[in-house]
């Protein structure tokens, strides 16, 4: 109930308050939404150690992994919009993407790319992008690595996987992925501190850096461009744009009174496909489906997502359908 949700804010805002006081991170910045209203929205702590600016809910965030659910929410209003199905065949729509082996190449499709089913090693093309190799070549160098399992056979969590899903689905839709991205799910919600570029982040005047504790501090030392996997790691945004994503998602595609994505499509990205295993945190099963984890635990269904960059940064979305309540949290450190 709302008056649930409303008495557990000031208990969960002590909390956070005690998280920053004991330096246990040095910004924090969070959204709930329930029952189509953003109930809370602030930010804690500092943007950068050793600065004086705060974090607000308009900070920017680099996202990482919480990415994904963002990403296959974009594809989720193509394939509304009939420009490509869940199951297109990325053959037919990246032509020259191959896989190590000819009958995956020809039949993987959005979905298993999205599910983490197509066989890919989970760290294939990660050291590439280390290196600074950019996106074009990486995925055209994934043909070399051998599977990690017989194709649909197996869950392996991959980043590349997911962007050539993404690349694939802008290619049905006759432009870039960032593009995509900001035609089909940032400007229709509105989201204008979100983008799918770092060059866009960096430009941002209130925006997090990234921490890591080398001697036990916080200091903000390393950099990260995430812009070769943009669709798996590489979104930025704030508390405040991230709340009416959230408002899409409870809304089953419905924002502001207008279906924007089907339900059926959207929906789509919320069936779990492949086992995860127990969480090791909860015990509870825990699946993936289309760039959501999905979850059945002591609060029921939820669908859910974590970010982590190992250079300063994690991330949390979680929603509980039947409670028609969704929450991100962001902050600017790792680990955390």
């Amino acid at each position: 109930s709302r008056e649930k949700v409303m008495a557990a804010i000031p208990k969960l805002e002590a909390l956070i308050k005690e998280v920053i006081a004991k330096g246990e991170v040095p910004g924090l910045s969070i959204a709930i939404v329930h029952q189509d209203e953003v109930v809370y929205l602030n930010g804690f702590g500092l943007r950068e150690m050793g600065k004086p600016e705060t974090v607000d809910p308009d900070t920017v965030f680099q996202l990482a992994s919480l990415s994904k659910p963002i990403s296959s929410t974009v594809v989720a209003a193509l394939v509304s919009d009939g420009l490509v199905t869940w199951d297109s065949r990325v053959a037919d729509l990246l032509p020259s993407f191959q896989l190590h082996d000819p009958y995956p190449t020809a039949q993987v499709t959005l979905r298993d790319l999205f599910a983490h089913r197509s066989g890919l090693p989970g760290d294939a093309g990660n050291d590439l992008e280390a290196i600074g190799f950019d996106r074009t070549v990486i995925l055209h160098r994934l043909r070399l690595v051998p599977p990690s399992s017989s194709f649909r056979a197996g869950y392996s969590y991959s980043n590349m996987g997911i962007t050539a899903g993404a690349v694939a689905a802008a290619a049905g839709n006759g432009k870039s992925w960032e593009a995509t991205a900001a035609e089909r799910l940032y400007d229709p919600l509105g989201m204008t501190a979100t983008s799918s570029g770092h060059a866009d982040f960096v430009s941002r005047t209130n925006r997090a850096a990234l921490h890591i504790k080398p001697d036990g501090t916080w200091q903000a030392r390393l950099k990260r461009d995430a812009d070769a996997q943009a669709p798996a790691g590489g979104v930025s945004s704030s508390a405040r744009d991230l709340a009416q994503w959230l408002r899409l998602e409870l809304g089953k595609g419905k924002y502001e009174g207008r279906q924007l994505i089907a339900e059926e499509a959207i929906a789509e990205t919320h069936v779990p496909l492949m086992t995860r295993g127990d969480n090791p945190v909860t015990g509870s099963a825990s699946f993936y489906g289309l760039g959501w984890n999905v979850e059945f635990g002591r609060y029921g269904l939820m669908w859910g997502h974590a970010g982590a960059f190992s250079v300063g940064a994690r991330t949390l979305v979680s929603i509980y359908p039947k409670s028609d309540l969704g929450l991100i949290i962001l902050s600017n450190a790792f680990p955390t």
